[in-house]
């Protein structure tokens, strides 16, 4: 099964109140979106990358054709619809969506999001985190909703069968990661100010000898 990995980068962004473009925000030395890349690139069950921009983001479109990666102009609708129109105009089978403002995404949590779908037998796949886990670390979230009890955000990450996506309800598997490669995605400056500082915690981390993450209770869940 092949994987087509579609980066969602031409929202408007207006959350940020900044000129920049979203995708392109520097993040520790890097634009938002090139750390998702370099996540989308390392991941082994990945198999092509397209990244879908709008009328919103030139800018982007302008920087990602240099790196001779496939870029798809959508609508700049919204996230839900322009990832419909990719998914039909390239007429893609197996589809990752991922949004372009998680720069703590690693391939590894791109695996295994991948390999639940496999493993889940539905058509469709919604990673979600907890509310509880991101209002700790000061983000906040603009739609909430409840399974099994507890309160879950999703995280901008789908996979979905692209051969069904024209039927207007398909079973999904909810897939629950607490983790903190999902958790922090950048809708405004102080979520931008919060990435920046995990990201930086990440790398302390890994620079390390410890081998472990400073989040004892991270955990996956599936429903």
């Amino acid at each position: 099964m092949g994987v087509t990995a579609l980066v969602m980068a031409g929202g408007k962004g207006t959350r940020m109140k900044l000129r920049e473009e979203k995708p392109l925000l520097n993040v520790c030395g890097r634009s938002m979106i090139e750390h998702v890349l370099n996540a989308l690139k390392s991941a082994k069950k990945v198999d092509e990358i397209v990244i879908a921009v709008s009328e919103h983001t030139p800018q982007t479109a302008k920087m990602i054709r240099k790196f001779s990666m496939k870029v798809l102009e959508t609508p700049g609708t919204d996230f839900v619809s322009d990832s419909q129109y990719a998914v039909k105009k390239l007429k893609l089978d197996t589809v990752m969506t991922i949004s372009a403002d998680l720069p703590l995404v690693t391939g590894e949590v791109i695996d295994e999001v991948i390999e639940r779908y496999k493993q889940c037998g539905k058509p469709a796949l919604t990673v979600v985190v907890p509310a509880e886990t991101r209002e700790r670390l000061g983000l906040k979230a603009d739609y909430v909703f409840e399974r099994g009890g507890r309160r879950l955000v999703p995280a901008g990450i789908n996979v979905i069968d692209g051969n069904r996506i024209n039927e207007k309800q398909l079973e999904e598997e909810i897939f629950v990661i607490n983790k903190e490669e999902v958790v922090v995605n950048v809708n405004t400056p102080e979520d931008l100010k919060i990435a920046e500082h995990r990201v930086r915690c990440m790398h302390a981390r890994n620079n390390s000898s410890l081998g472990t993450s400073s989040w004892s209770w991270v955990q996956t869940v599936f429903f």
